[in-house]
């Protein structure tokens, strides 16, 4: 960890000039521009100080634990394309598989379908967004077409096959991952 740039962050996400931080912590604006570009390491007190104005602690200054990511884009995304099966998983969270949930996008051509899920714990949710779809789910066979949802517990095998001459999407959640 670089103690200057992270002090210049904090400094600047509060707003302060150097000098300003140098005010509130009884430093000098040239004490305060060494230790940004780390030219001088602060001694304990004095960072103490420094981070006070910050309006912040060691703990919590020292804490290098990074914020969870909430928001995912297109570069996030993970396909595997199965040209034997005619479908394509995307998945639209990294390592969700650390998560309770994993929502995935899966693209089916027509005669495609996903690969076969073995029975697990857990519960599956899906909703349709394009074509028409039959859910395989144990021995029962379902037809579910855009704008339906289905809902199971997984304890049975299960996969999804393709319903129509055209390409299907799915919205797809499973609790616990499994894809």
């Amino acid at each position: 960890m670089k103690i200057g740039e992270k002090i210049k962050r904090l400094r600047t996400q509060h707003k302060l000039t150097q000098e300003e931080l140098a005010d509130r912590s009884e430093l000098t604006k040239g004490f305060i521009s060494q230790v940004e570009r780390e030219l001088t390491s602060p001694s304990i007190a004095t960072l103490v100080d420094i981070l006070e104005a910050l309006g912040t602690n060691l703990q919590d200054f020292f804490n290098d634990e990074v914020p969870e990511k909430v928001v995912f884009t297109k570069n996030d995304v993970a396909i595997k394309n199965d040209p034997e099966l005619k479908s394509e998983i995307h998945w639209l969270v990294p390592n969700a598989q650390k998560n309770a949930m994993e929502p995935i996008l899966v693209h089916i051509e027509p005669e495609g379908q996903t690969p076969f899920d073995d029975p697990h714990d857990g519960e599956e949710f899906g909703y349709v967004l394009k074509g028409q779809i039959f859910l395989h789910f144990g021995a029962k066979k379902v037809r579910v077409r855009a704008g339906e949802s289905f809902y199971y517990p997984a304890q049975a095998g299960h996969y999804i096959s393709n319903a129509s001459k055209r390409p299907a999407s799915i919205m797809w959640v499973s609790t616990p991952p499994s894809f």
